[in-house]
């Protein structure tokens, strides 16, 4: 397979800090429409990747290649437009707007909150927020303050805001983090069916919560991979076993 048929292309990358390889010669490839879950111990490199990817953090060299244009020297908002999503631990979402104008704020058209409130939505941008909100389950809180809901709510929520952009990549660091036993099937559901038409990457320790959503698992030890494959595989492996699943 070549590089061109990746959704992304990761390429000897690495980045240092005060002379710490945080990620080192790192390669890693991901196919459109796969979702591919990214595990290790704290300190691994796992959230530095994405904030390499997404822009957050510069490399110090290697390559990135997004559907199969080198995007290393782009900045982090033309990353965005390019389709590049990215959701970090904390949600942000507008707590005191409704779940309605949390979608609408997020439509790719640069506009404020400001915008938001004195805003028409055209048909377009309400067809688009009522197949959003159907696929991050939210279709009967629209009118709903954000506040409001309940912890899982607000994650799909703000996962919601970032498939109004419909991001070709996206990325969810820890995205079940305190939620509800519930909350976590739901979540694996929605996984699901986000990555029918784009490339997911997910960073998560909950293995059972893997397990249910991985096509393929990397596994990372610090700053490399260490092992990469079906979970079954990977769990087996001895290597993976010694640095971190036997803790």
């Amino acid at each position: 397979m070549s590089s061109t048929d990746f959704a992304l292309a990761v390429e000897d990358l690495t980045v240092s800090f005060d002379g710490f390889k945080a990620i080192d010669d790192l390669t890693l490839y991901v196919d459109k429409n796969e979702l591919r879950v990214i595990i290790g111990p704290n300190g691994a490199g796992k959230t530095t990747l994405l904030d390499l990817i997404c822009g957050k953090t510069k490399a110090s060299g290697g390559s990135i290649k997004f559907k199969n244009e080198e995007i290393l020297q782009i900045p982090e908002h033309k990353r965005v437009r390019l389709g590049i999503g990215r959701k970090f631990q904390t949600p942000s979402i507008y707590e005191n707007l409704s779940v309605l104008q949390n979608l609408e704020v997020s439509y790719p058209s640069g506009r404020s909150v400001w915008g938001a409130l004195a805003f028409k939505a055209t048909p377009d941008i309400s067809a688009r927020v009522q197949a959003v909100a159907a696929e991050i389950g939210l279709s009967d809180k629209l009118d709903t303050e954000a506040g409001l809901l309940s912890h899982g709510q607000k994650q799909w929520l703000e996962i919601g805001m970032l498939l109004m952009q419909e991001p070709e990549l996206l990325m969810l660091d820890e995205p079940i983090a305190g939620m509800s036993a519930k909350e976590r099937d739901l979540t694996a559901e929605l996984l699901h069916r986000i990555c029918q038409n784009r490339a997911v990457i997910v960073i998560e320790h909950d293995m059972d919560f893997v397990k249910k959503i991985a096509h393929k698992v990397t596994v990372m030890h610090q700053g490399k991979i260490l092992a990469e494959g079906p979970m079954e595989q990977v769990q087996a492996d001895p290597k993976v076993i010694d640095v971190y699943l036997g803790h």
